[in-house]
């Protein structure tokens, strides 16, 4: 099969119809530029230029053959400028995992950032709880996640990028029998929304440490994992829930946002998680130039 550089010598021959100018564009010697056409010809099965004491001209075969010859180079040129721009993570992909909290505010900021300092990269966002961005992280399938604190995990690296408050969520027209400003007793035997044990583990074990500290026993009338669905049954009246700061924007109406006071103030935390092992370069990018300026870091 032929070469690239051999490609590259008959197109010059064949534009110049010249084998000095050819070869001075080439920054060679004419001896070599020879050697390559021939081998070319060799490759291809027939031959491309006629040369003689006088000119030097196509055949009809070099004529039929310039045009692909010409596309081939360029192809090439095109892919090895694609592989220095990946390399240097000026372009290539970055697959995001977000819970549906950080999606309301962290998520954003991380997508206006990557934007601005590389506009040429694409990104690839999926919504997941937390456990399910930790199973895709071991399979390879995301880059980054953003989540809650995990168990360690020897394969991933995992920093804390934002902490935020805990926000009590009451139907509107219950509003009048809480505090205004309300701690976890106030919770104690009142209807509660509680988060999954095992589909959100982390909020799950994060509010019974507070409400075992305050002795807090609210009256558990569910438990979910998302808070889409918890919020709506707030909305239902069925029952009070505590949420991120984050998830306030989701502005569901009928519904009243108080900030609870706990110790530390800001007890919710997320992190961003991705393999020791990726060698992505937007990766590299990431850690190098977006990740210093996030919120908390």
């Amino acid at each position: 099969m032929f070469e690239i550089s051999q490609i590259r010598c008959f197109v010059a021959v064949a534009e110049e119809l010249h084998f000095s100018r050819a070869a001075e564009r080439l920054n060679m010697t004419q001896p070599p530029l020879s050697r390559q056409i021939r081998l070319l010809e060799h490759h291809v099965g027939t031959q491309l230029i006629e040369r003689t004491s006088r000119s030097v001209r196509l055949t009809a075969a070099g004529r039929a053959f310039l045009p692909q010859a010409a596309r081939i180079l360029r192809m090439a040129e095109e892919a090895a400028a694609t592989a220095r721009r990946v390399a240097k993570g000026e372009t290539g992909s970055l697959s995001i995992g977000f819970t549906a909290a950080s999606g309301y505010g962290l998520l954003p900021q991380i997508v206006r950032r990557i934007r601005v300092h590389s506009p040429g990269i694409s990104l690839t966002l999926k919504e997941l709880v937390s456990r399910g961005q930790l199973e895709a992280l071991a399979a390879g399938q995301l880059d980054l996640g953003l989540l809650r604190p995990h168990a360690e995990h020897g394969e991933l690296e995992a920093i804390s990028l934002a902490q935020e408050s805990l926000v009590l969520a009451i139907p509107s027209r219950e509003a009048a029998h809480w505090p205004e400003r309300p701690v976890p007793a106030d919770l104690n035997g009142r209807p509660f929304v509680m988060y999954s044990p095992y589909e959100a583990q982390y909020f799950y074990h994060l509010l019974q440490g507070i409400f075992d500290r305050s002795a807090a026993s609210p009256d558990v009338v569910e438990y979910v994992a998302q808070m889409h669905t918890m919020l709506a049954l707030v909305h239902s009246g069925i029952g009070a829930a505590l949420i991120p700061e984050a998830a306030t924007r989701l502005h569901f109406e009928g519904i009243v946002m108080r900030r609870l006071a706990t110790d530390p103030p800001r007890p919710v935390e997320t992190v961003c998680a991705y393999r020791k092992d990726n060698d992505n370069p937007v990766l590299g990018i990431f850690k190098t130039h977006i990740l210093p300026g996030l919120n908390g870091h």
